[in-house]
């Protein structure tokens, strides 16, 4: 698909340069490994060519919105991504299957295809991983620097509410990430009871 690598290296710019700075955890380091996770799923899967590279698209452009505003940022990103892909020549229907993403990655998440099952479980793969409470960590971090001031236990009691409504949709994930995701209920639940 011509204008992918332009399109990712523009993306990845705006994302480098406009983003602000207070944004700890939604910053092009979560953007590069939810990329990262979808390359995995892209060869775990066999994914063919087109759909990967839309993938990678919406990996890269899923919270480019929040360059312009935290709320409803879904549905900046979608206007940025159709700018974008209609500047780098992409069809309307790789436009639409972008925009799909995008939203799919919406809190509750509501996939309705396969790629867009693959999207949301790359956006919250940390939440079955090592990693969590490093991230979790940032995310509280951003969260604080916009004004909510949480203490731990707050924080902890929003992880486990968050947690226990979430739903990995891939095989993959339901596999790999979703016992490691329980097990962190259970540490937060028993951290909470202190």
């Amino acid at each position: 698909m011509k204008g992918y690598l332009k399109l990712r290296k523009h993306a990845l710019h705006i994302l480098n340069t406009e983003l602000p700075e207070e944004l700890c955890y939604h910053n092009i380091i979560h953007t590069l490994d939810v990329l990262n996770v979808v390359n995995k799923y892209i060869r775990r899967e066999k994914i063919d060519g087109y759909h990967a590279k839309l993938l990678r698209v919406g990996a890269i452009l899923h919270d480019i919105g929040f360059t312009v505003g935290r709320e409803n940022h879904e549905e900046k990103g979608v206007v940025i991504a159709k700018r974008l892909m209609h500047q780098y020549g992409f069809p309307e229907e790789a436009i639409k299957t972008v925009k799909g993403l995008i939203m799919a990655t919406k809190v509750p998440q509501n996939p309705r295809t396969h790629l867009e099952e693959i999207i949301c479980d790359s956006d919250l793969d940390y939440l079955g991983r090592r990693d969590f409470y490093v991230t979790g960590d940032q995310l509280l971090k951003e969260l604080n620097n916009q004004g909510l001031d949480l203490d731990v236990d707050q924080w902890n009691k929003m992880q486990v509410a968050f947690l226990e409504e979430h739903r990995y949709h891939t095989e993959f994930a339901k596999k790999y990430r979703k016992p490691k995701k329980v097990k962190r209920i259970r540490e937060l639940k028993d951290s909470l009871k202190m």
